[in-house]
């Protein structure tokens, strides 16, 4: 079987633990794992692994033409917006873990973008909560608010992450306008300074006229079923809770504890998603 070569931006949380993810895959073979620090602690640990490695940024792929099939982008998103241009110049497929909103978005359990040359993974806080969300969202009549709030531990977010944060609330936000229909949402995530560290926790509020209830419960863990076959450890922890015409429901996130440990499950949430997609990509 020919392996898919993978090339990796971002030399950071989610790229160190994508990188440990990929080399696990027997379809992906990572080629090149590119950042601006040799002495970052991703970079040494690609190093080990006899992963080719640059600190040369974008100038790498830019001197390096048509390098890998396909690459992960896990800078930041203003970063991502320029990067997608020399990527686009050289007919490389892009899987964007930035909140840069360059392609479409893609949420594995929902949509098929084999056709797109640049796909957008929107944030961990979507990706743990849009896939029950349209589920719900088909339920539910007149449908009229969502809100989410994602919990993370503090040490789980890097710098591109905070530097993010004002993206990552725009992006997660018109997803999920995206995958709803609904007109009015918010996003909020908390970095939990806590000690010992919290797991990944997302809660929604859900507000409609009215909700076929038996039927939503149905689809909803069927939904959730789908996502657990490629992130094993997401987990419904309060199922759907009617409060007059709110919905409320929260799913938890537990990392596997490939770079950071097993609290970090937004690196999961998001890196497993991003692996899933590049597989329907090239089935």
């Amino acid at each position: 079987m020919k392996k898919i070569r993978v090339g990796i931006i971002g030399t950071g949380n989610i790229g160190t633990d994508l990188l440990i993810k990929s080399l696990r895959e027997e379809s992906l073979e990572v080629v090149a794992f590119v950042g601006r620090r040799f002495n970052s602690s991703g970079m040494l640990i690609a190093k080990d692994k006899g992963v080719n490695c640059s600190d040369q940024g974008i100038d790498f792929f830019i001197n390096n033409p048509k390098y890998c099939d396909i690459v992960y982008d896990c800078t930041n998103a203003c970063d991502a917006i320029n990067h997608s241009k020399v990527f686009e110049s050289q007919k490389i497929k892009v899987i964007d873990l930035t909140p840069s909103k360059v392609g479409p978005f893609c949420v594995p359990s929902i949509n098929d973008v084999r056709s797109e040359s640049n796909v957008n993974m929107i944030t961990c806080g979507g990706q743990s909560s849009i896939p029950l969300l349209n589920v719900i969202s088909k339920f539910s009549k007149k449908l009229s608010y969502i809100e989410i709030v994602s919990q993370i531990a503090s040490d789980s977010a890097g710098m591109s992450t905070r530097i993010n944060i004002d993206n990552y609330i725009n992006t997660t936000e018109s997803a999920i306008k995206k995958f709803t229909g609904t007109l009015e949402c918010k996003a909020i995530l908390n970095l939990n300074p806590a000690v010992p560290q919290v797991d990944m926790q997302t809660t929604m509020f859900v507000k409609a006229d009215d909700f076929d209830y038996s039927n939503l419960l149905e689809a909803l863990y069927e939904r959730i079923n789908k996502i657990k076959e490629y992130i094993p450890y997401y987990e419904l922890v309060m199922p759907p809770v009617l409060n007059d015409n709110i919905l409320i429901l929260s799913v938890k996130v537990k990392g596997s504890g490939d770079y950071l440990p097993e609290y970090a499950g937004n690196l999961d949430i998001i890196n497993c998603a991003a692996i899933e997609v590049t597989k329907k990509i090239y089935e």
